[in-house]
């Protein structure tokens, strides 16, 4: 198995899917038989994510410019809807809502209190939508992932640590 080797000052091992390729985070003074070790102790998992990730990318790959036209569209609708919900729910307020084509980060919100959503979130359960809606609204109070932050957030969507794993390349899926 083909992987990267990125080292740096730490101390554990840690492995990362990024667009197909594995890579490997390891402390500087790790050997390559501890590095291949872990990696091939590894092996089911690294597959598994490397076959989630080729799914991920065949279905966006094969968006055409009218299916991203709609998706754009349907999560400017979608997502405003659901930050004005959960916002008076919440009791916070975003100062703006931008819509991306970011590819890995599904969400985030600035110093400022703006909050930015990838319109492929489109791509997922309206359940994991709303998770992540209610995330970034979250760090509007808390802007850390600080156990206050988790706490703030659980109020509002206990089961998040469930909910976090539909947002996997296997739940991924056309709206129309």
């Amino acid at each position: 198995m083909e992987f990267e080797v990125i080292f740096s000052k730490r101390k554990t091992i840690a492995l990362e899917i990024k667009d197909g390729t594995v890579l490997v985070r390891a402390p500087k003074n790790a050997s390559k038989e501890l590095i291949a070790g872990f990696v091939e102790k590894n092996k089911k998992w690294i597959e598994k994510r490397l076959q989630k990730s080729k799914k991920q990318a065949d279905i966006i790959n094969s968006l055409s410019k009218e299916d991203i036209k709609h998706l754009k569209t349907l999560a400017k609708d979608i997502l405003t809807k659901k930050v004005e919900f959960y916002e008076s729910m919440m009791g916070v307020k975003a100062k703006k809502i931008t819509i991306t084509s970011a590819r890995r980060r599904f969400g985030s919100c600035n110093a400022k209190n703006e909050i930015c959503f990838s319109f492929y979130l489109m791509l997922y359960p309206n359940e994991a939508i709303d998770y992540v809606v209610v995330h970034e609204l979250a760090h509007i109070k808390h802007h850390n992932h600080s156990k206050a932050f988790h706490q703030f957030l659980q109020k509002f969507y206990p089961n998040e640590k469930e909910t976090r794993k539909l947002l996997s390349g296997e739940n991924m899926c056309l709206p129309f």
